[in-house]
C-alpha cells in the first residue's frame, strides 16, 4: 500500500530538490565571471557539509538519516556541477571541434573537453562506495552513482546525436562544447537508454513498494525512484521538442530575454 512517509514525501522532496538545485546551478553558473570564485568557494563548502552529512548517515538505517544521506549526495554532486559549468573542472581542450573530423578522433577530442570532471565524478563515485560498503546506509553512494550513470547517459547521447540537444542553460563561457553534438536525429541508443532507466525505475519503486510502509527502507527506494523517473523524463526531453528554459528561464532573465530579442 502507497503510504505518505514512505513513498509519497520522497518523491515529492526529490522533484523539489532537482528543480530548484538545477535553476540555481544554472543561475550562479550563467552569472558574471567574476563571481565564480565564490560561488566555487560556496559550493566547494557545501560538498564538503555534504560529504560528511553522508558519513555521519551512513552509521544508521533510519528515515531522518536516508534523508540526510540522499541530501549529502546532492550536495556533492552540486558541487561537481558548478565547478563544471563554471569551467574550473572541464579538460584540457576548450576550442571548437576540429572541422571534418570523425570515428575515433572525433571522440577523443570530445573527451579532452570534459575529461576532468569526468575524473573528478569517477573518483567521487568510487570515495563514496569505498567508504559506505559495510555501512547499514548506503544511500549516499547510491544516490551520486545513479546521478552519474543518468549524466554519462546523457553525455553519450548528445555525442551520438539525439532530435533535441537544446541546452539553454549551458553559460555562454561552454559554447564550444555543442559543436561536438552529434547529428539531430533519433537514434537506437538513445531509446535502449529510456528503456533501461525506465527499468530501474520500476524496480526500485518495486522495492519501495515490498518495504515496510513508512520504513528507512521505503524511503530510500522510493528517493533512488523519483530521481531515476526524473532521468528517464530528461532523456525523454532529448528526443522531444522541449526547451530547458522553459523550466529553468526563472534562473536565467537577462541571457533567455536577450536571446529571444536577437
Amino acid at each position: 500500500m502507497v503510504s505518505w512517509q514512505g513513498h509519497i514525501l520522497p518523491v515529492i522532496v526529490t522533484v523539489a530538490v532537482w528543480f530548484l538545485a538545477t535553476g540555481l546551478i544554472a543561475w550562479l553558473d550563467n552569472r558574471q565571471r567574476a563571481t565564480f570564485p565564490r560561488s566555487l568557494l560556496l559550493s566547494g563548502a557545501a560538498g564538503l557539509a555534504g560529504l560528511v552529512a553522508i558519513l555521519v548517515a551512513m552509521q544508521y538505517a533510519q528515515v531522518w538519516a536516508v534523508y540526510l544521506a540522499f541530501l549529502g549526495a546532492l550536495l556533492v554532486w552540486s558541487w561537481q556541477e558548478i565547478a563544471f559549468l563554471t569551467g574550473a573542472a572541464t579538460g584540457p581542450r576548450r576550442e571548437e571541434i576540429s572541422p571534418g573530423i570523425t570515428g575515433w578522433q572525433r571522440f577523443t577530442e570530445a573527451s579532452a573537453t570534459v575529461i576532468h570532471h569526468e575524473i573528478a565524478l569517477v573518483l567521487s563515485a568510487l570515495m563514496l562506495i569505498t567508504l559506505t560498503w559495510f555501512a547499514p546506509n548506503q544511500i549516499g553512494a547510491m544516490t551520486f552513482v545513479l546521478l552519474y550513470a543518468l549524466r554519462l547517459s546523457a553525455k553519450l547521447n548528445i555525442f551520438a546525436g539525439v532530435p533535441n540537444s537544446a541546452t539553454d542553460i549551458l553559460p555562454a563561457h561552454l559554447a564550444y562544447l555543442k559543436s561536438y553534438y552529434g547529428p539531430r536525429r533519433l537514434r537506437p541508443a538513445l531509446i535502449v537508454s529510456v528503456a533501461a532507466i525506465c527499468a530501474f525505475a520500476i524496480w526500485t519503486g518495486s522495492r519501495a513498494m515490498e518495504a515496510p510502509a513508512g520504513s528507512a527502507e521505503a524511503v530510500g527506494a522510493s528517493l533512488l525512484f523519483a530521481l531515476a523517473a526524473l532521468g528517464a523524463i530528461e532523456h525523454l526531453f532529448l528526443a522531444l521538442p522541449f526547451r530547458d528554459g522553459a523550466l529553468w528561464g526563472w534562473a536565467l532573465p537577462n541571457r533567455i530575454t536577450l536571446e529571444e530579442e536577437s
